[in-house]
């Protein structure tokens, strides 16, 4: 006996929606804000490695405009050819950010080592610039300190990438502001040296990003902890002796949940069922699981054989 459900995107995306959107937003005036006095000020200044941080942050913007369309379409209800919806929508917007995340960091190190093969054309910067890379600096890291609050609240993988790569926007400024403060102290060459590490910082998480999106849209199992609470819960209903082939996918943020429940073989089939309908709202209501296939195999014996 097969059985399946939905949970219906009414019930759990509201509120995620409008939470996702509304940070979301903040996070576009910030950095579009932030892209322009950056690369404005560091061509004024000469300063190579707040120009590389303004394109930084214009990567965001790309980001947070990613973020908003995969928003957009995952909402989507399931159809003909979609059976358990567009979740996946958020795991290729992860994968689009990182790549971007990964073509901007390689653009950033080759610009600084050009640079850096021609120590005569390094210029000595302003100090207007060093100001700017502290405001950008604590401008920063408040938005990712609201924006992984959000992610956190209602649980979305994508928010928190969103939000660490705003971290890692806080502290390539950090670094910026370290390499022009070494420039006008006299040591030009630490401009583009920040520069190139704030390239390596971008290319890291730009690839931690990319590779992760990748194994969700293979098919990824959830993590062991999420498994383990299901099963729990699993094992915990009425009527349910043990189970096996428990199998899970991601979807998005959400679960897919494979698994065939042990029942007492001498229940009739609509009591089997009953017990499987059970076992399976309960896990969809506590748990972020969008679906659960049951399979009743009944058992003679009472035997709890976690699979």
């Amino acid at each position: 006996m097969n059985t399946a459900a939905e949970r219906p995107d009414s019930e759990t995306t509201p509120e995620r929606e409008a939470a996702t959107k509304r940070s979301t937003w903040v996070s576009v005036f910030v950095n579009m804000l932030l892209t322009v006095v950056q690369v404005m000020v560091g061509f004024l200044s000469g300063s190579q490695g707040l120009i590389a941080d303004g394109i930084h942050s214009l990567s965001d913007l790309v980001a947070d405009f990613v973020v908003l369309l995969a928003v957009h379409h995952s909402k989507k209800a399931p159809d003909d050819d979609h059976h358990y919806g567009h979740r996946r929508y958020e795991n290729v917007a992860s994968m689009v950010l990182g790549g971007l995340l990964l073509a901007v960091g390689v653009g950033m190190i080759w610009s600084a080592m050009h640079k850096l093969q021609s120590p005569a054309t390094i210029p000595s910067v302003h100090a207007a610039a060093l100001w700017v890379a502290l405001g950008a600096l604590v401008a920063k890291e408040f938005l990712f300190r609201y924006m992984l609050a959000v992610a956190n609240r209602v649980r979305s993988s994508l928010l928190v990438a969103n939000a660490w790569h705003a971290r890692s926007d806080a502290g390539s400024s950090l670094v910026v502001a370290v390499g022009i403060g070494g420039n006008l102290l006299g040591f030009e060459l630490l401009d583009p040296i920040a520069a190139v590490i704030v390239g390596f910082l971008v290319t890291s998480m730009g690839w931690r990003f990319f590779w992760d999106a990748i194994h969700d849209l293979m098919d990824r199992a959830a993590s062991e902890g999420e498994v383990a609470h299901i099963v729990a819960d699993m094992l915990a209903t009425p009527g349910v002796l043990g189970l096996h082939d428990f199998k899970t996918r991601k979807a998005g943020d959400m679960v897919l949940v494979d698994v065939h429940l042990e029942i007492d073989g001498s229940l009739t089939v609509e009591e089997g069922h009953r017990i499987a309908v059970l076992a399976r709202k309960t896990v969809m209501e506590r748990h972020p699981v969008l679906s659960v296939m049951t399979h009743v195999d009944p058992v003679v014996s009472p035997v709890r054989v976690p699979g």
